[in-house]
Protein backbone atom coordinates (compact mmCIF):
# COMPACT_ATOMS: atom_id res chain seq x y z
CA UNK A 1 0.00 0.00 0.00
CA UNK A 2 1.21 3.50 -0.78
CA UNK A 3 1.06 4.64 2.85
CA UNK A 4 2.04 8.25 2.26
CA UNK A 5 -0.65 8.70 -0.36
CA UNK A 6 -3.11 6.85 1.86
CA UNK A 7 -2.29 9.19 4.74
CA UNK A 8 -2.82 12.17 2.46
CA UNK A 9 -6.25 11.01 1.41
CA UNK A 10 -7.22 9.75 4.89
CA UNK A 11 -6.96 13.40 5.97
CA UNK A 12 -9.04 14.42 2.91
CA UNK A 13 -7.08 17.48 1.91
CA UNK A 14 -8.37 20.26 -0.28
CA UNK A 15 -5.66 21.39 -2.66
CA UNK A 16 -5.70 24.20 -5.18
CA UNK A 17 -4.66 23.80 -8.81
CA UNK A 18 -3.76 27.43 -9.32
CA UNK A 19 -4.38 29.60 -12.32
CA UNK A 20 -3.27 26.80 -14.66
CA UNK A 21 -6.39 24.81 -13.83
CA UNK A 22 -9.55 26.90 -14.13
CA UNK A 23 -12.53 25.19 -12.53
CA UNK A 24 -15.56 24.60 -14.73
CA UNK A 25 -18.65 26.68 -13.98
CA UNK A 26 -20.96 24.62 -11.74
CA UNK A 27 -23.99 26.83 -12.26
CA UNK A 28 -25.34 24.54 -14.99
CA UNK A 29 -26.74 22.20 -12.34
CA UNK A 30 -30.48 22.81 -12.11
CA UNK A 31 -31.84 20.51 -9.43
CA UNK A 32 -30.24 21.80 -6.23
CA UNK A 33 -32.96 24.34 -5.57
CA UNK A 34 -34.97 24.53 -2.36
CA UNK A 35 -37.66 22.39 -3.96
CA UNK A 36 -35.19 19.53 -4.19
CA UNK A 37 -35.38 19.02 -0.43
CA UNK A 38 -39.14 18.74 -0.42
CA UNK A 39 -39.93 22.05 1.24
CA UNK A 40 -37.95 21.12 4.34
CA UNK A 41 -36.36 24.58 4.57
CA UNK A 42 -37.81 28.12 4.53
CA UNK A 43 -38.26 29.99 1.26
CA UNK A 44 -35.31 32.38 0.70
CA UNK A 45 -37.56 34.75 -1.26
CA UNK A 46 -40.07 35.12 1.56
CA UNK A 47 -39.80 37.82 4.22
CA UNK A 48 -36.46 37.85 6.05
CA UNK A 49 -37.83 36.93 9.48
CA UNK A 50 -36.57 33.52 10.49
CA UNK A 51 -38.79 30.76 11.85
CA UNK A 52 -38.34 29.60 15.40
CA UNK A 53 -35.78 26.91 16.00
CA UNK A 54 -37.27 23.51 15.14
CA UNK A 55 -38.01 21.04 17.93
CA UNK A 56 -35.78 18.47 16.20
CA UNK A 57 -32.86 18.77 13.80
CA UNK A 58 -33.82 19.13 10.18
CA UNK A 59 -32.28 19.69 6.76
CA UNK A 60 -31.23 23.32 6.34
CA UNK A 61 -30.92 24.16 10.05
CA UNK A 62 -27.87 23.65 12.24
CA UNK A 63 -26.90 24.85 15.71
CA UNK A 64 -29.46 27.66 15.79
CA UNK A 65 -29.01 28.93 12.21
CA UNK A 66 -31.16 28.49 9.12
CA UNK A 67 -29.34 28.06 5.83
CA UNK A 68 -30.55 31.44 4.44
CA UNK A 69 -30.31 33.40 7.66
CA UNK A 70 -28.23 36.58 7.74
CA UNK A 71 -25.11 36.53 9.92
CA UNK A 72 -22.76 39.32 10.98
CA UNK A 73 -19.30 38.10 10.05
CA UNK A 74 -16.43 40.45 9.16
CA UNK A 75 -13.13 38.71 8.39
CA UNK A 76 -11.15 41.90 7.77
CA UNK A 77 -9.68 41.69 11.28
CA UNK A 78 -9.92 37.89 11.60
CA UNK A 79 -12.71 35.74 13.01
CA UNK A 80 -13.68 35.90 16.67
CA UNK A 81 -15.37 32.99 18.44
CA UNK A 82 -18.95 34.15 17.85
CA UNK A 83 -18.29 34.86 14.17
CA UNK A 84 -16.68 31.47 13.76
CA UNK A 85 -19.66 29.75 15.40
CA UNK A 86 -22.18 31.52 13.15
CA UNK A 87 -20.11 31.04 9.99
CA UNK A 88 -19.64 27.32 10.56
CA UNK A 89 -23.24 26.64 11.63
CA UNK A 90 -24.81 28.44 8.67
CA UNK A 91 -22.39 26.80 6.25
CA UNK A 92 -23.35 23.39 7.66
CA UNK A 93 -27.02 24.24 7.09
CA UNK A 94 -26.27 25.31 3.52
CA UNK A 95 -24.24 22.18 2.79
CA UNK A 96 -27.25 20.16 3.95
CA UNK A 97 -29.48 22.01 1.46
CA UNK A 98 -27.12 21.56 -1.47
CA UNK A 99 -26.06 17.98 -0.73
CA UNK A 100 -29.37 16.79 0.78
CA UNK A 101 -27.42 15.11 3.56
CA UNK A 102 -27.97 15.67 7.28
CA UNK A 103 -25.21 16.27 9.80
CA UNK A 104 -25.49 14.06 12.85
CA UNK A 105 -23.37 16.28 15.09
CA UNK A 106 -21.48 19.56 15.08
CA UNK A 107 -18.01 19.73 13.53
CA UNK A 108 -15.11 21.48 15.30
CA UNK A 109 -13.20 23.87 13.03
CA UNK A 110 -9.69 25.13 13.75
CA UNK A 111 -7.69 27.68 11.76
CA UNK A 112 -3.89 27.32 11.63
CA UNK A 113 -1.19 29.24 9.80
CA UNK A 114 0.63 27.64 6.92
CA UNK A 115 3.79 27.49 9.01
CA UNK A 116 1.90 25.59 11.73
CA UNK A 117 0.51 23.18 9.13
CA UNK A 118 3.97 22.50 7.73
CA UNK A 119 5.30 21.76 11.20
CA UNK A 120 2.41 19.41 12.01
CA UNK A 121 2.74 17.54 8.70
CA UNK A 122 6.42 16.71 9.18
CA UNK A 123 5.63 13.15 10.27
CA UNK A 124 8.15 10.36 10.44
CA UNK A 125 7.84 7.57 7.89
CA UNK A 126 8.82 3.93 7.71
CA UNK A 127 12.18 3.95 5.86
CA UNK A 128 11.62 0.51 4.31
CA UNK A 129 8.21 1.45 2.96
CA UNK A 130 9.52 4.83 1.78
CA UNK A 131 12.29 3.07 -0.14
CA UNK A 132 9.75 0.65 -1.66
CA UNK A 133 7.51 3.57 -2.59
CA UNK A 134 10.38 5.41 -4.26
CA UNK A 135 10.68 2.49 -6.68
CA UNK A 136 6.97 2.76 -7.55
CA UNK A 137 7.30 6.43 -8.45
CA UNK A 138 10.57 5.76 -10.25
CA UNK A 139 8.81 3.05 -12.27
CA UNK A 140 6.43 5.76 -13.43
CA UNK A 141 9.47 7.82 -14.45
CA UNK A 142 8.07 10.68 -12.38
CA UNK A 143 10.56 10.85 -9.49
CA UNK A 144 14.19 10.06 -10.23
CA UNK A 145 17.01 8.90 -8.00
CA UNK A 146 17.99 12.49 -7.17
CA UNK A 147 14.90 12.87 -4.94
CA UNK A 148 12.48 10.85 -2.85
CA UNK A 149 8.71 10.91 -3.20
CA UNK A 150 8.44 11.94 0.46
CA UNK A 151 10.53 15.05 -0.30
CA UNK A 152 8.31 15.85 -3.28
CA UNK A 153 5.14 15.40 -1.22
CA UNK A 154 6.49 17.57 1.61
CA UNK A 155 7.25 20.40 -0.82
CA UNK A 156 3.98 20.02 -2.66
CA UNK A 157 1.52 19.73 0.21
CA UNK A 158 3.22 22.35 2.34
CA UNK A 159 2.37 24.99 -0.25
CA UNK A 160 -0.98 24.05 -1.79
CA UNK A 161 -3.17 22.63 0.97
CA UNK A 162 -6.13 24.86 1.88
CA UNK A 163 -7.56 22.68 4.61
CA UNK A 164 -8.32 19.15 5.67
CA UNK A 165 -10.82 17.02 7.52
CA UNK A 166 -9.50 14.36 9.87
CA UNK A 167 -11.85 11.36 10.24
CA UNK A 168 -9.88 10.04 13.22
CA UNK A 169 -10.41 13.33 15.07
CA UNK A 170 -13.74 14.37 13.55
CA UNK A 171 -12.50 17.92 13.06
CA UNK A 172 -11.65 20.38 10.27
CA UNK A 173 -8.39 22.30 10.06
CA UNK A 174 -8.31 25.29 7.71
CA UNK A 175 -4.89 26.57 6.62
CA UNK A 176 -4.79 30.37 6.52
CA UNK A 177 -2.21 32.46 4.67
CA UNK A 178 -3.36 35.60 6.53
CA UNK A 179 -1.87 36.81 9.80
CA UNK A 180 -5.40 36.80 11.26
CA UNK A 181 -7.53 33.62 11.29
CA UNK A 182 -9.77 33.68 8.21
CA UNK A 183 -11.68 31.02 6.30
CA UNK A 184 -12.53 30.80 2.63
CA UNK A 185 -16.24 29.94 2.43
CA UNK A 186 -15.74 27.41 -0.37
CA UNK A 187 -12.95 25.65 1.53
CA UNK A 188 -15.17 25.49 4.61
CA UNK A 189 -18.06 24.06 2.59
CA UNK A 190 -15.75 21.47 1.00
CA UNK A 191 -14.39 20.21 4.31
CA UNK A 192 -17.85 20.17 5.87
CA UNK A 193 -18.98 17.85 3.07
CA UNK A 194 -16.22 15.48 4.21
CA UNK A 195 -17.51 15.67 7.77
CA UNK A 196 -21.03 14.81 6.57
CA UNK A 197 -19.65 11.93 4.48
CA UNK A 198 -17.80 10.59 7.48
CA UNK A 199 -20.84 10.83 9.74
CA UNK A 200 -23.13 9.14 7.23
CA UNK A 201 -20.88 6.68 5.38
CA UNK A 202 -17.57 6.41 7.23
CA UNK A 203 -14.23 7.55 5.80
CA UNK A 204 -11.87 5.53 7.95
CA UNK A 205 -10.81 2.90 5.44
CA UNK A 206 -8.29 3.09 2.62
CA UNK A 207 -7.58 0.70 -0.27
CA UNK A 208 -4.22 -1.04 -0.61
CA UNK A 209 -2.86 0.37 -3.91
CA UNK A 210 -2.11 3.79 -5.33
CA UNK A 211 -4.67 3.45 -8.12
CA UNK A 212 -7.43 2.28 -5.80
CA UNK A 213 -6.62 5.07 -3.34
CA UNK A 214 -6.96 7.67 -6.09
CA UNK A 215 -10.20 6.02 -7.26
CA UNK A 216 -11.66 5.86 -3.76
CA UNK A 217 -10.77 9.51 -3.30
CA UNK A 218 -12.34 10.28 -6.67
CA UNK A 219 -15.73 9.61 -5.09
CA UNK A 220 -14.99 11.31 -1.77
CA UNK A 221 -13.20 14.37 -3.13
CA UNK A 222 -15.38 14.48 -6.22
CA UNK A 223 -18.49 14.68 -4.04
CA UNK A 224 -17.02 17.48 -1.93
CA UNK A 225 -15.62 19.36 -4.92
CA UNK A 226 -18.90 19.08 -6.82
CA UNK A 227 -20.87 20.34 -3.83
CA UNK A 228 -18.53 23.23 -3.05
CA UNK A 229 -18.98 24.32 -6.68
CA UNK A 230 -22.76 24.21 -6.37
CA UNK A 231 -22.43 26.08 -3.07
CA UNK A 232 -20.35 28.83 -4.67
CA UNK A 233 -22.83 29.11 -7.53
CA UNK A 234 -25.59 29.80 -4.98
CA UNK A 235 -23.42 32.51 -3.41
CA UNK A 236 -23.03 34.15 -6.79
CA UNK A 237 -26.72 33.80 -7.69
CA UNK A 238 -29.02 34.21 -4.68
CA UNK A 239 -27.28 33.71 -1.31
CA UNK A 240 -25.83 36.42 0.89
CA UNK A 241 -22.39 34.94 1.59
CA UNK A 242 -19.39 35.91 3.68
CA UNK A 243 -16.86 37.54 1.33
CA UNK A 244 -13.85 35.39 0.51
CA UNK A 245 -10.56 36.56 2.05
CA UNK A 246 -8.24 38.49 -0.20
CA UNK A 247 -5.28 36.64 -1.65
CA UNK A 248 -6.17 32.98 -1.33
CA UNK A 249 -2.94 31.86 -2.98
CA UNK A 250 -1.37 28.49 -2.51
CA UNK A 251 1.18 29.68 0.01
CA UNK A 252 4.12 29.27 -2.36
CA UNK A 253 6.27 26.22 -2.18
CA UNK A 254 7.73 24.02 -4.87
CA UNK A 255 5.29 22.08 -7.02
CA UNK A 256 6.36 19.11 -9.11
CA UNK A 257 3.64 19.46 -11.72
CA UNK A 258 3.58 15.88 -13.09
CA UNK A 259 3.34 14.49 -9.54
CA UNK A 260 0.71 17.12 -8.80
CA UNK A 261 -1.29 16.00 -11.83
CA UNK A 262 -1.22 12.44 -10.48
CA UNK A 263 -2.49 13.22 -7.00
CA UNK A 264 -4.90 15.87 -8.29
CA UNK A 265 -6.85 13.25 -10.23
CA UNK A 266 -9.64 12.91 -7.62
CA UNK A 267 -10.15 16.68 -7.42
CA UNK A 268 -10.23 17.14 -11.18
CA UNK A 269 -12.09 14.04 -12.37
CA UNK A 270 -14.11 13.23 -9.27
CA UNK A 271 -16.70 16.03 -9.67
CA UNK A 272 -17.66 14.90 -13.17
CA UNK A 273 -17.80 11.30 -11.94
CA UNK A 274 -20.18 12.34 -9.14
CA UNK A 275 -22.23 14.48 -11.50
CA UNK A 276 -22.65 11.43 -13.74
CA UNK A 277 -23.85 9.36 -10.77
CA UNK A 278 -26.30 12.09 -9.81
CA UNK A 279 -27.63 12.24 -13.36
CA UNK A 280 -28.25 8.49 -13.18
CA UNK A 281 -30.20 8.44 -9.94
CA UNK A 282 -30.01 11.69 -7.98
CA UNK A 283 -28.16 12.06 -4.70
CA UNK A 284 -29.32 8.55 -3.75
CA UNK A 285 -27.05 7.11 -6.46
CA UNK A 286 -24.12 9.08 -5.04
CA UNK A 287 -24.94 7.85 -1.54
CA UNK A 288 -25.14 4.26 -2.77
CA UNK A 289 -21.66 4.52 -4.33
CA UNK A 290 -20.11 4.75 -0.85
CA UNK A 291 -21.08 1.11 -0.35
CA UNK A 292 -19.49 0.17 -3.70
CA UNK A 293 -16.68 2.64 -4.24
CA UNK A 294 -14.77 2.91 -7.53
CA UNK A 295 -11.84 0.51 -7.70
CA UNK A 296 -9.67 2.17 -10.37
CA UNK A 297 -8.97 5.61 -11.79
CA UNK A 298 -10.20 4.14 -15.08
CA UNK A 299 -13.72 4.13 -13.59
CA UNK A 300 -13.36 7.72 -12.38
CA UNK A 301 -11.97 8.97 -15.70
CA UNK A 302 -14.65 7.06 -17.64
CA UNK A 303 -17.81 7.09 -15.46
CA UNK A 304 -19.71 4.79 -17.83
CA UNK A 305 -17.28 2.01 -16.83
CA UNK A 306 -18.45 2.21 -13.21
CA UNK A 307 -19.35 -0.11 -11.56
CA UNK A 308 -19.02 -3.02 -14.03
CA UNK A 309 -15.57 -2.67 -15.60
CA UNK A 310 -13.16 -3.74 -12.86
CA UNK A 311 -9.37 -3.98 -13.22
CA UNK A 312 -7.89 -7.37 -14.01
CA UNK A 313 -5.66 -8.93 -11.38
CA UNK A 314 -2.04 -8.81 -12.51
CA UNK A 315 0.62 -11.03 -10.96
CA UNK A 316 4.39 -11.09 -11.38
CA UNK A 317 6.11 -14.40 -10.76
CA UNK A 318 9.34 -14.10 -8.77
CA UNK A 319 12.18 -15.08 -11.11
CA UNK A 320 14.94 -13.24 -9.26
CA UNK A 321 18.34 -14.66 -8.39
CA UNK A 322 19.56 -15.18 -4.84
CA UNK A 323 21.17 -11.72 -5.00
CA UNK A 324 17.78 -9.97 -5.07
CA UNK A 325 14.62 -10.03 -2.99
CA UNK A 326 11.26 -8.36 -2.78
CA UNK A 327 10.61 -5.86 -0.02
CA UNK A 328 9.01 -7.01 3.22
CA UNK A 329 5.85 -4.97 2.61
CA UNK A 330 2.19 -5.88 2.46
CA UNK A 331 1.35 -6.07 -0.36
CA UNK A 332 4.67 -6.56 -2.16
CA UNK A 333 3.23 -5.02 -5.35
CA UNK A 334 1.48 -1.73 -6.09
CA UNK A 335 -0.94 -0.80 -8.88
CA UNK A 336 -0.48 2.65 -10.43
CA UNK A 337 -3.39 2.74 -12.88
CA UNK A 338 -4.50 4.79 -15.86
CA UNK A 339 -4.28 8.28 -14.34
CA UNK A 340 -0.71 7.80 -13.13
CA UNK A 341 0.35 6.39 -16.50
CA UNK A 342 -1.19 9.42 -18.18
CA UNK A 343 0.92 11.67 -15.92
CA UNK A 344 4.04 9.75 -16.99
CA UNK A 345 3.34 10.28 -20.66
CA UNK A 346 2.34 13.91 -20.06
CA UNK A 347 5.65 14.59 -18.27
CA UNK A 348 7.71 13.08 -21.05
CA UNK A 349 5.62 14.55 -23.89
CA UNK A 350 4.51 11.18 -25.17
CA UNK A 351 1.07 12.81 -25.37
CA UNK A 352 0.21 16.33 -26.45
CA UNK A 353 0.60 18.43 -23.32
CA UNK A 354 -2.06 20.86 -24.47
CA UNK A 355 -4.62 18.04 -24.33
CA UNK A 356 -4.61 18.25 -20.52
CA UNK A 357 -6.88 21.28 -20.69
CA UNK A 358 -8.77 20.40 -23.84
CA UNK A 359 -12.31 18.97 -23.66
CA UNK A 360 -12.37 18.25 -19.91
CA UNK A 361 -15.45 16.88 -18.19
CA UNK A 362 -18.35 19.16 -17.30
CA UNK A 363 -16.97 19.82 -13.79
CA UNK A 364 -13.31 19.00 -14.39
CA UNK A 365 -10.43 21.42 -15.10
CA UNK A 366 -8.29 18.70 -16.68
CA UNK A 367 -8.64 15.88 -19.21
CA UNK A 368 -6.67 12.78 -18.23
CA UNK A 369 -7.54 10.64 -21.23
CA UNK A 370 -5.01 9.83 -23.95
CA UNK A 371 -4.71 6.91 -26.34
CA UNK A 372 -1.48 5.40 -24.88
CA UNK A 373 -3.06 5.10 -21.40
CA UNK A 374 -6.78 4.71 -22.11
CA UNK A 375 -6.72 0.98 -22.90
CA UNK A 376 -5.39 0.12 -19.43
CA UNK A 377 -6.85 -3.04 -17.89
CA UNK A 378 -4.54 -3.62 -14.91
CA UNK A 379 -0.95 -3.47 -13.71
CA UNK A 380 1.44 -4.45 -10.93
CA UNK A 381 4.74 -2.87 -9.86
CA UNK A 382 6.99 -5.13 -7.76
CA UNK A 383 10.08 -3.35 -6.32
CA UNK A 384 13.26 -5.33 -5.62
CA UNK A 385 16.27 -4.68 -3.37
CA UNK A 386 19.58 -6.48 -2.82
CA UNK A 387 19.12 -9.56 -0.67
CA UNK A 388 22.23 -8.68 1.33
CA UNK A 389 21.40 -6.12 4.01
CA UNK A 390 24.95 -4.86 3.86
CA UNK A 391 24.72 -4.23 0.11
CA UNK A 392 21.22 -2.76 0.49
CA UNK A 393 22.29 -0.25 3.13
CA UNK A 394 25.57 0.68 1.44
CA UNK A 395 24.11 1.36 -2.02
CA UNK A 396 20.92 3.47 -1.80
CA UNK A 397 20.40 3.48 -5.58
CA UNK A 398 20.99 -0.23 -6.13
CA UNK A 399 17.31 -1.04 -6.54
CA UNK A 400 15.06 -2.43 -9.25
CA UNK A 401 11.51 -3.38 -10.12
CA UNK A 402 9.28 -5.37 -12.43
CA UNK A 403 6.30 -3.46 -13.82
CA UNK A 404 3.74 -5.52 -15.71
CA UNK A 405 0.81 -3.86 -17.48
CA UNK A 406 -2.17 -5.59 -19.09
CA UNK A 407 -4.26 -3.86 -21.77
CA UNK A 408 -7.74 -4.27 -23.20
CA UNK A 409 -6.39 -5.33 -26.61
CA UNK A 410 -3.09 -6.14 -28.27
CA UNK A 411 -3.39 -2.86 -30.17
CA UNK A 412 -3.62 -0.99 -26.85
CA UNK A 413 -0.53 -2.83 -25.59
CA UNK A 414 1.37 -1.94 -28.75
CA UNK A 415 0.38 1.70 -28.35
CA UNK A 416 1.57 1.77 -24.73
CA UNK A 417 4.85 0.05 -25.67
CA UNK A 418 5.50 2.56 -28.44
CA UNK A 419 4.77 5.54 -26.18
CA UNK A 420 6.94 4.07 -23.42
CA UNK A 421 9.94 3.01 -25.50
CA UNK A 422 10.04 5.39 -28.46
CA UNK A 423 8.54 8.56 -27.00
CA UNK A 424 9.62 8.26 -23.38
CA UNK A 425 12.81 6.19 -23.05
CA UNK A 426 14.43 7.03 -26.39
CA UNK A 427 13.20 10.53 -27.17
CA UNK A 428 12.65 12.08 -23.72
CA UNK A 429 15.34 10.25 -21.71
CA UNK A 430 17.85 9.74 -24.55
CA UNK A 431 18.07 5.99 -23.94
CA UNK A 432 20.62 3.96 -25.81
CA UNK A 433 20.13 0.36 -26.92
CA UNK A 434 22.02 -2.07 -24.68
CA UNK A 435 20.90 -5.48 -25.92
CA UNK A 436 17.77 -7.30 -27.00
CA UNK A 437 14.74 -5.22 -25.90
CA UNK A 438 17.08 -3.51 -23.43
CA UNK A 439 17.94 0.17 -23.02
CA UNK A 440 20.31 2.24 -20.92
CA UNK A 441 19.22 5.60 -19.44
CA UNK A 442 21.32 8.29 -17.74
CA UNK A 443 20.46 10.40 -14.66
CA UNK A 444 18.10 10.91 -12.93
CA UNK A 445 16.64 7.56 -14.01
CA UNK A 446 20.07 6.01 -14.56
CA UNK A 447 19.32 2.30 -14.97
CA UNK A 448 18.87 -0.48 -17.48
CA UNK A 449 15.38 -1.23 -18.81
CA UNK A 450 14.16 -4.35 -20.57
CA UNK A 451 10.77 -3.91 -22.27
CA UNK A 452 8.95 -6.91 -23.73
CA UNK A 453 5.44 -7.43 -25.02
CA UNK A 454 3.46 -10.66 -25.16
CA UNK A 455 0.04 -10.09 -26.73
CA UNK A 456 -1.86 -7.68 -24.49
CA UNK A 457 0.83 -7.64 -21.77
CA UNK A 458 3.90 -5.40 -21.51
CA UNK A 459 6.59 -6.10 -18.92
CA UNK A 460 9.29 -3.62 -17.89
CA UNK A 461 12.24 -4.93 -15.88
CA UNK A 462 14.48 -2.32 -14.29
CA UNK A 463 17.94 -2.86 -12.74
CA UNK A 464 21.02 -0.77 -11.98
CA UNK A 465 23.02 -2.49 -14.75
CA UNK A 466 22.25 -4.45 -17.89
CA UNK A 467 23.76 -7.59 -16.35
CA UNK A 468 21.47 -7.29 -13.33
CA UNK A 469 18.25 -7.15 -15.37
CA UNK A 470 18.15 -10.94 -15.67
CA UNK A 471 19.10 -11.27 -12.00
CA UNK A 472 15.96 -9.37 -11.01
CA UNK A 473 13.66 -11.08 -13.49
CA UNK A 474 15.10 -13.86 -15.64
CA UNK A 475 13.69 -14.17 -19.15
CA UNK A 476 11.14 -16.93 -19.41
Amino acid sequence: MNRRLAAVFSAFLLVVAGCAAPVADPSAANDNSDAAVGGAVPDPDADRSWPDDPSTDRLGWEAGYWYNESIAVDQSDGLNDSEMEAFVARTMARVEVVRELEFEESVPVEVVSRAEYRNESDASTDPVHSDWNDQVWEALLLVGEDRTIDEVFDELYGGVVLGYYSPSEGRIVVVSDDSQPTIDRRTLAHELVHAAQDQQFGLDRSPSTQDAQLAHSGLVEGDARYVDGLYEARCEADWDCVPRPSGGGSGGGSVDYPVFITIYTPYSEGPTFVSDLRDRGGWAAVDDAYADRPTSTEQVLHPTRYPDERPVEVTVEDRSSAAWTRYDTDPAADTVGEASIFATFWKHRAVDRASLQQAPGAYSPYNYTAEPSEGWAGDAVVPYRPASDETYEANPHERGYVWRTVWDTEADAEQFERAYVTDTLERSLNASEAGEDTYRVDDPFADAYRVTRDGDTVTVVNAPTVAQVDEIHERS
